[in-house]
């Protein structure tokens, strides 16, 4: 017995040695109490007796006997995630619907008819004509992605970091579609269309409170299809973030915030102006995009089409194919969503959702009227 006594004691001032060694608080007296209780041990193993006082020794427990237990402090927490920019595009792209995924057609009147022209007395009016309507084609196509956990990923998930994605997917969903509906704009079809067609629908400049209104006054020059005046006006600007302090300081500014005079500033308050988080450009070469509202002026500078059927995301879970039994002869039962498969325990999820828009990109690109729209690449100064 007095050997195993010793031997505890040996071990016991290994523990507290080891403990030191790691950095937690050992002192000195630590190491004199445990020799001190074993050798207690050992005395009244031979008879001896070690004191007169009729009190045992005793050891005071502390952080430095529970190395592992409670010397380490151990929390899982998910840290909440960024928070995303939003591209608010409804204001200036017109809704659209469609019965199914083929390709839908609309006729756009571009002109009316001939003016009236004098006819002398007894003379013959000329006969007039009426222009064909243009025709425009729409499409919606399934945007998807599909996720699989395996099961014991979801069992093992105790802080919910898997089971909470549904907010994800959705957050997903609505971010695809923003960039879709920002390539509309910044696409290279789009942006060779409108150089095509001239300073009245394109510049190189960079934003300023004279280059909105040049862009103001492009808009008060549109015509229709055989030259008429029609009504259209700079209803929305969309910048590059990169763009934000110099919108403001438009906005805002009584006076031109560019002049030292006190050149009034014509172009405030005339425009909504909308950020777009992924317009393409670095620095100081930004661009700006400016349209007209197809709500007050007819003029439709891009339109978002969706099936009827589904007016934004959906997840889908595949469900399971299996079926808990009591025995080999007992009767199945629905399968819990979370067994998955049968060969895999995979559970699988899919986000979907279905969009399209103006299908013409080889000539006008995604514009559905190029009549509504002003662009600039923010490369010069």
């Amino acid at each position: 017995m007095r050997k195993i006594m010793s031997l505890l004691s040996d071990i016991r001032q290994e523990q507290l040695l080891s403990a030191k060694e790691k950095g937690f608080s050992v002192s000195d007296e630590k190491f004199k109490e445990a020799r001190n209780f074993f050798e207690n041990a050992d005395n009244v193993l031979s008879g001896i007796k070690t004191n007169d006082t009729g009190n045992e020794l005793r050891e005071v427990m502390t952080t430095g006997d529970f190395a592992y237990a409670i010397g380490e402090f151990v929390q899982r927490l998910v840290i909440p995630g960024y928070q995303r920019k939003v591209f608010n595009f409804e204001a200036f792209i017109k809704p659209e619907k469609t019965p199914n995924l083929m390709p839908v057609t609309r006729y756009q009147r571009r002109s009316g008819v001939d003016d009236l022209e004098y006819v002398g007395e007894k003379g013959t009016p000329r006969p007039g004509s009426v222009d064909d309507a243009t025709k425009r084609q729409f499409q919606v196509y399934r945007w998807e992605k599909q996720y699989d956990f395996s099961m014991e990923a979801l069992i093992n998930d105790d802080l919910g970091y898997l089971e909470n994605t549904a907010p994800a997917y959705g957050e997903a969903a609505r971010r695809s579609l923003e960039k879709f509906v920002s390539r509309m704009m910044w696409n290279a079809v789009t942006q060779a269309r409108l150089l095509a067609l001239g300073a009245l629908y394109q510049t190189n400049g960079r934003l300023t409170t004279a280059r909105i209104s040049v862009a103001r006054m492009a808009f008060n020059q549109r015509v229709d299809a055989r030259g008429e005046p029609i009504t259209a006006k700079l209803d929305y600007l969309v910048y590059h973030p990169g763009l934000a302090d110099t919108v403001a300081q438009i906005q805002n500014s009584t006076l031109v915030p560019e002049l030292a005079t006190n050149g009034v500033n014509v172009v405030k308050g005339t425009f909504t102006a909308i950020e777009d988080p992924y317009a393409p450009g670095v620095a100081p070469n930004l661009p700006w995009f400016a349209m007209t509202g197809w709500q007050s002026t007819g003029i439709v500078p891009f339109i978002l089409a969706r099936w009827e059927g589904q007016a934004g995301p959906q997840l889908w879970r595949k469900k399971s194919d299996m079926e808990p039994v009591g025995s080999l002869l007992g009767a199945g039962g629905m399968g819990n969503p979370i067994m998955g498969d049968f060969h895999t325990r995979d559970i699988e999820f899919v986000i979907q959702d279905m969009w399209g828009t103006y299908i013409d990109t080889v000539t006008d690109g995604n514009m559905f009227d190029v009549n509504g729209c002003y662009t600039s690449t923010g490369t010069a100064p």
